[in-house]
C-alpha cells in the first residue's frame, strides 16, 4: 500500500464531506467529459459497425469513450458519490447537446455507468486509490453500460451478449481506467491538485 493510500484510509468518513472546491471540479470534469461523449456520438458510427463486423458484440471495446468520466473524477476527488455524479452530469450535458440516441441512450446509460464507476470504489469502502481500484472502477463502468445494452436489446443471443458484456467490461478497465489513472498522474505533477488528497505524493 504506497503513502497516497495509507493516508486516505486514515482519514476520518467526516472529512470525506463534499467541500465547493470538489463540486465545481467535478462539474468541470463532467463537462469535458461530456463534450468529449457528444463528439464521439458523431464519429462512432464507423467504428462501431466495423468492430461490430468481426464479431458481434465485439463493439463494446470501444465504449471506453463514454465510461471515463466517473473513475477520473472519483480518483482526484476522492468522495463518495463523485463517480456517479461525473458520469450522470456528462450524460446529460451529452443529452442536452443532441444526438442519435436519446434519453435512454445518454442519460439512462450514463447513470448506469456511473453506478459501476461508483460500486469499483464503494467495494474497497473508499479506501483504496491506485490503478487497480481505477481499473476496476472502469470495468464495472463498463459492465453497467454492457447490462443496459442488453436489456434494451432483447434479441441479442446469449453469445452476443456475453462478448458484449466482456468486451465492455474490458474496455472500461484498460482504456478509461488506464487512461484516467495517467491522466490524474499527469495532473498530480504539474500541483494542480494540490487542494486534494489526490495530490499527495
Amino acid at each position: 500500500m504506497t503513502n497516497t493510500e495509507i493516508d486516505a484510509a486514515r482519514i476520518p468518513y467526516a472529512s470525506r464531506r463534499w467541500r465547493v472546491v470538489d463540486l465545481v471540479t467535478a462539474t468541470a470534469i463532467a463537462a469535458a467529459s461530456g463534450l468529449v461523449f457528444w463528439v464521439w456520438d458523431f464519429i462512432c458510427t464507423a467504428p462501431l459497425t466495423l468492430f461490430g463486423a468481426v464479431t458481434p458484440g465485439f463493439e463494446g471495446i470501444l465504449n471506453a469513450f463514454w465510461l471515463f468520466a466517473g473513475p477520473l473524477a472519483a480518483i482526484i476527488i476522492r468522495k463518495p458519490g463523485a463517480a456517479l455524479y461525473a458520469e450522470t452530469v456528462a450524460a446529460m450535458l451529452e443529452l442536452l447537446l443532441g444526438n442519435q440516441w436519446g434519453a435512454g441512450g445518454s442519460l439512462v446509460v450514463g447513470i448506469m455507468q456511473g453506478i459501476g464507476a461508483e460500486l469499483g470504489f464503494a467495494l474497497l469502502a473508499y479506501r483504496v486509490w491506485n490503478l487497480a481500484s481505477t481499473m476496476l472502477s472502469g470495468a464495472l463502468a463498463g459492465l453497467g453500460c454492457g447490462i443496459y445494452y442488453w436489456i434494451t436489446n432483447p434479441g441479442w443471443g446469449a453469445l452476443r451478449a456475453s462478448v458484449y458484456l466482456a468486451t465492455s467490461a474490458v474496455s472500461g478497465a484498460l482504456i478509461a481506467g488506464g487512461l484516467s489513472w495517467v491522466l490524474y498522474r499527469m495532473l498530480m505533477k504539474t500541483g494542480a491538485l494540490d487542494h486534494f488528497a489526490s495530490g499527495r505524493r
